[in-house]
C-alpha cells in the first residue's frame, strides 16, 4: 500500500486518498477469485489487460454491455447490506452480452461514494467478484471515486461494463425468428434490479422498519425479498446455444415484457404470451395488490420471468430440457405470430 501519498489539505476537503489505497488492498482477495485464463494484469495499473483465446473463433466479434444497479441501492443502504448489489451490477451487463450469443470475458466496475469506507468498498467489490464468478468472466479493473458534497457520506452509486466475444457466425440472429417459433421463459429470482422506484413508492419505504415486515407468501422479510440478487443466466445460455439454434433472446429488465420482448422481433412479428403459463412470483402479487394495474405490472417488472427465448417448435422440448438440466426453471409460455410488432398477454 502507498504510504507516502498523503494530503492533509485534500483530506480536510473530504477526500482521503489513503482510504482509497486501503480499499484496493482489501478488494484484491475478492478480485483474485475471478481470474480466468487471459488475465494479464493485476489491479492497480492504468488499464486492465486481457488476452482472449481465439481458438475456434473464425470471425471474432466483441460484444459489450453497460448498466448500473439503480435505486435498488436504496434498499441496500437501508439494510446495511452491501455484499450482493455487485451481483446485480454484473448480471445487468453480462446477461445482456450473453443474449447476443457472446461469452463474457471481463468486467470493470465504477463506485462513486460520498465517503470512502474501505471495508464497505471491499464488501461491494466482493459482490461484483461473486457476480463475475457466476458469469465466468474476470474482474480486471475499476474505479472508486470519493465525491464529498455530491453523494451523502453513507451512500454510493455502482455501475459497470462487460465485454464478451463471439464468432460472428454463431451470434444470435433475430432474422431467423418467424411465425410459429416457441417462446420459452426462464424464471427470475425476484424483482431483480428494475422497477425499484415504483417498489419504494408502493411500500412507502421511508424507514428500515418496513423492510423487516415478514411476508408469509414469500417466506422471508420484505427486505430479504427485495435485496435478492439478479439471476445470472450466462452459463445456462451458453450451454443451450451449444445444442439448440436460438432465434432470439430477451433479457426482461426495465420496461418488463412490453418493452423487452419486442426488441428481438421484426416489424412483422408479434409475441403472444399465455398469461396462465407465467409463474408470477408472490412479491409481484403483493405489489399489484397495492393498486397497480396488470398492464403496468407487466410493463415495469419481470413478473417472475428473467429471460424470454425464441426457438423453432421442434427444438422447444430440447431447449427446456437443457435449461432445466442446467439448474434453471424453464417453461413454454407463448409463441410468435405474424402481425404488427408488439406483444399480447392473454
Amino acid at each position: 500500500m502507498n504510504t507516502e501519498s498523503y494530503s492533509k489539505s485534500y483530506k480536510d476537503a473530504g477526500v482521503d486518498v489513503t482510504a482509497g489505497y486501503q480499499s484496493v488492498e482489501l478488494m484484491k482477495e475478492h478480485i483474485r477469485r475471478t481470474n480466468i485464463p487471459g488475465v494479464m494484469s493485476a489491479i492497480g495499473g492504468f488499464g486492465g489487460l486481457f488476452r482472449p483465446d481465439m481458438t475456434g473463433i473464425h470471425k471474432p466479434v466483441l460484444v459489450s454491455g453497460t448498466d448500473g444497479v439503480g435505486t435498488k441501492l436504496k434498499i441496500a443502504f437501508m439494510m446495511g447490506k452491501n455484499d450482493t448489489v455487485g451481483i446485480d451490477c454484473v448480471a445487468m451487463c453480462a446477461n445482456d452480452v450473453a443474449c447476443s450469443g457472446a461469452k463474457p470475458l471481463f468486467f470493470l466496475d465504477y463506485i462513486a461514494c460520498g465517503k470512502n469506507y474501505p471495508e464497505k468498498i471491499a464488501e461491494i467489490v466482493s459482490g461484483v467478484a461473486e457476480g463475475c464468478v457466476q458469469a465466468g468472466c474476470a474482474l480486471i479493473g475499476g474505479e472508486t471515486a470519493e465525491m464529498p458534497g455530491f453523494y451523502p457520506v453513507d451512500e454510493y452509486d455502482l455501475a459497470g461494463f462487460c465485454v464478451g466475444i463471439a464468432d460472428e457466425d454463431k451470434l444470435v440472429d433475430p432474422q431467423k425468428l418467424k411465425a410459429g417459433d416457441v417462446l420459452i421463459g426462464v424464471a427470475s429470482s425476484g424483482v431483480h434490479s428494475n422497477g425499484f422506484s415504483l417498489v419504494r413508492k408502493v411500500f412507502n419505504l421511508n424507514s428500515d422498519e418496513k423492510l423487516k415486515i415478514y411476508l408469509n407468501d414469500c417466506g422471508k422479510t420484505l427486505g430479504e425479498e427485495l435485496i435478492t440478487p439478479t439471476k445470472i443466466y450466462v452459463k445456462p445460455l451458453l450451454k443451450l446455444m451449444e445444442s439448440v439454434d436460438v432465434h432470439g433472446i430477451s433479457h426482461i429488465t426495465g420496461g418488463g415484457f412490453y418493452e423487452n420482448i419486442p426488441r428481438m422481433l421484426s416489424d412483422t412479428l408479434r409475441a403472444h404470451i399465455d398469461r396462465s403459463r407465467v409463474p408470477v412470483k408472490p412479491i409481484f402479487n403483493i405489489i399489484a395488490s397495492e393498486g397497480i394495474s396488470e398492464h403496468d405490472m407487466f410493463n415495469t417488472f419481470n413478473m417472475g420471468v428473467g429471460l424470454c427465448i425464441a426457438v423453432a417448435p421442434e427444438q422447444a422440448d430440447e431447449a427446456v430440457r437443457i435449461l432445466n438440466g442446467a439448474g434453471e426453471d424453464a417453461f413454454v409460455m407463448g409463441e410468435v405470430h405474424n402481425g404488427e410488432k408488439g406483444i399480447d398477454i392473454c
